[in-house]
């Protein structure tokens, strides 16, 4: 069973989970997948095997879980910083969404390695990666809600087109192993893509 057995739903559970997510990601760095193993993330995280195997049944099930904290993670951090402050003008919003989106100078983000795509298909199915879709896009719907400095929003056309193009990229830049110059040049590009394409909406094509 490559998915985990239970989500925490207690204040210390949800410690406990987190910190064998930065053991896991700890671990991945230094060693490898291929030397990674749930006995390790346990003592690393300093719990014991039994305590893991509640949460995750194998390594596998530890990815699946870590890149489903990682989506979670990314659609809060768009609420908290493009939806819910106050009195931010459009074009603000829009760049923390784009920013976010393409991961690139976003330290509050879940860490992502080019393997993990290599492993996508033994941890997700189509409907997983349509929830992703769906909940990337339902996020950007709420930025473009908060935006009530843009008299006429993009069509649901264009934001899902916005959040397709963007998403997309990413992956394909993480599966590239793009160095961080190139990655910087590209979100840039995206930035002011987004931005014009969003404008030239506002201002009816």
């Amino acid at each position: 069973m490559n998915k985990p057995l239970k989500r925490p739903s207690q204040a210390r559970a949800r410690f406990t989970v987190q910190a064998i997510y930065d053991a896991f990601v700890r671990i991945w760095q230094r060693d490898g997948w291929d030397r990674l193993t749930t006995r390790a993330v346990a003592l690393e995280t300093g719990i014991s095997v039994g305590t893991l195997y509640e949460y995750f049944p194998n390594k596998l099930a530890l990815l699946s879980g870590y890149v489903r904290h990682g989506v979670e993670r990314l659609v809060a951090a768009i609420d908290r910083e493009a939806v819910a402050p106050r009195g931010l003008a459009w074009q603000v919003r829009l760049r923390q969404a784009v920013r976010l989106t393409c991961g690139v100078d976003a330290p509050e983000l879940a860490w992502f390695h080019p393997d993990m795509l290599a492993l996508e298909g033994q941890v997700a199915e189509p409907k997983h990666h349509r929830r992703v879709h769906d909940e990337l896009l339902a996020v950007w719907t709420r930025v473009f809600a908060a935006c009530d400095d843009l008299a006429h929003p993009p069509a649901s056309e264009t934001v899902r087109a916005l959040v397709m193009a963007l998403w997309g990229g990413r992956r394909y830049a993480l599966l590239l192993e793009l160095d961080l110059d190139s990655a910087r040049a590209w979100a840039a590009e995206m930035d002011r893509w987004c931005v014009g394409a969003v404008d030239g909406s506002r201002l009816g094509g």
